[in-house]
């Protein structure tokens, strides 16, 4: 239904470094950078597997934070997602975990990106 998202970040170098960290586990890296003289100079890259889907934007935090759901193939992705997420310095917003009062078999977890945006993995698979 969605065909690519984004977000403006207030350090898109950190921001990036986050998501590089964070999205490793799910397959998805950083695939592409708009040359900056398409964007003025402001820093635009998007992350993806197969093609750019997420982008971030440099510039003024998202008021208020988003939220943004990754799928993960599996619930040891959604594990590896939390993990790396933390390490690289995001806050923990939910530990990995089934979330049956959202649907069955949802196994996801959240964190807080360097922003503040809500981020989470998830697998709608069963264990």
């Amino acid at each position: 239904m969605i065909d690519h998202s984004g977000i403006s970040v207030s350090n898109f170098d950190l921001a990036a470094a986050f998501y590089e960290r964070a999205l490793a586990p799910l397959g998805a890296s950083l695939l592409y950078m708009v040359p900056s003289e398409h964007t003025d100079g402001v820093k635009v890259g998007g992350f993806g597997k197969d093609r750019p889907r997420f982008w971030l934007s440099e510039g003024a935090a998202q008021t208020p934070p988003l939220h943004f759901a990754f799928t993960a193939e599996t619930r040891a992705e959604v594990d590896a997602f939390y993990a790396a997420a933390i390490a690289a310095g995001g806050k923990d917003n939910g530990k990995p975990g089934l979330r049956p009062h959202y649907h069955d078999n949802y196994y996801g977890a959240f964190v807080l990106d360097p922003d503040g945006n809500n981020i989470e993995a998830v697998c709608h698979k069963p264990a």
